[in-house]
């Protein structure tokens, strides 16, 4: 008997705890003192779609309480079945209300569903925060290399927070502004002597467009003066010049030793010829002896009054 009594008050406790885990009549009841109305069987229904109705419920009157409209238990379902963070999404309301920033349920579900700490981003659109942009070096039309260091003072774009760039890009495009302003100087100085040009020149270019960000400031913290990228460069340019230079005047004392090279082997050919025809005249002189060629022609009767004539005239 005392064991059935106790499976008995056991089978009613366990029955008991089941229909208040399957029907939250307490939650319900806070729900409703709360100025929450929600239906008993949403909140049964709940469980089956396994949805946890404390964190609905809950979620509906701290919306209720901070006066968010137009947000019902669907939606908060939902958001919940997408993976959503709805805690997060319920305190950004709730802060960009009492902020008086532009931002509904849909913007807010949005940004979270996307990968987004949707709270994180109103609470740096309600108070910003500065991007530390990497040193920055750019060279000046005088040559002169200049390294600066910027700092970016940015809040949170609620509206564009969805598909817009993040830090990377703003750091991307204030170096690239700063390089193109510094480029333009004529001179270093002018920059040392009025940096702030570079941060009016920026923030004129709209460098925030397309971006989860709105650039509030940009400041210049140092600038430093680095190497004389312009003498270098034409320090480099004479020794290429110079090297040049060489190959060309190696080129044409090449070419003047192969002119003389050549003049010197058409100068032995010369000599050679004069050596073979010398050689010719002792074989030469030997034939006409031979055949009596040497003095033929010479008629010494006609020649002999002549000398005689030229004789008595020198006399």
């Amino acid at each position: 008997m005392p064991v059935q009594l106790l499976i008995t008050i056991g089978v009613i406790i366990v029955g008991l705890w089941l229909v208040l885990y399957i029907f939250p009549i307490s939650l319900w009841i806070t729900a409703q003192f709360s100025g929450v109305r929600v239906n008993l069987m949403t909140l049964v229904f709940m469980r089956f779609r396994k949805v946890p109705p404390g964190l609905i419920v809950k979620s509906m009157i701290l919306a209720a309480k901070a006066g968010i409209p137009d947000i019902s238990v669907e939606m908060l379902e939902t958001h919940y079945l997408a993976k959503g963070n709805l805690v997060a999404v319920i305190k950004a309301l709730i802060m960009a209300d009492k902020a008086n920033l532009k931002l509904d349920f849909k913007q807010a579900t949005a940004i979270d569903l996307a990968g987004r700490d949707v709270l994180d981003a109103v609470k740096v659109s309600v108070t910003p925060y500065m991007v530390l942009v990497p040193a920055i070096t750019a060279v000046s039309m005088d040559g002169i290399q200049l390294i600066a260091v910027a700092r970016v003072t940015v809040r949170s774009n609620l509206q564009q927070l969805v598909g817009g760039a993040g830090e990377e890009t703003i750091k991307a495009r204030v170096a690239q502004g700063i390089i193109s302003r510094i480029g333009m100087a004529t001179s270093y100085k002018f920059i040392l002597e009025n940096p702030e040009s570079i941060s009016r020149q920026v923030l004129e270019n709209g460098l925030d467009a397309g971006t989860a960000f709105q650039i509030l400031s940009i400041d210049i913290a140092d600038i430093d003066i680095g190497q004389n990228i312009g003498s270098m460069l034409q320090i480099d340019q004479a020794s290429a010049d110079l090297s040049i230079a060489k190959a060309k005047a190696e080129e044409r004392r090449a070419m003047a030793v192969a002119n003389e090279q050549e003049m010197i082997a058409r100068i032995q050919e010369a000599r050679a010829k004069v050596i073979l025809a010398e050689a010719q005249i002792p074989a030469a002189l030997s034939g006409a002896f031979r055949t009596g060629n040497l003095v033929a022609g010479i008629d010494f009767k006609k020649d002999a009054p002549a000398k005689k004539t030229a004789a008595a005239k020198k006399k």
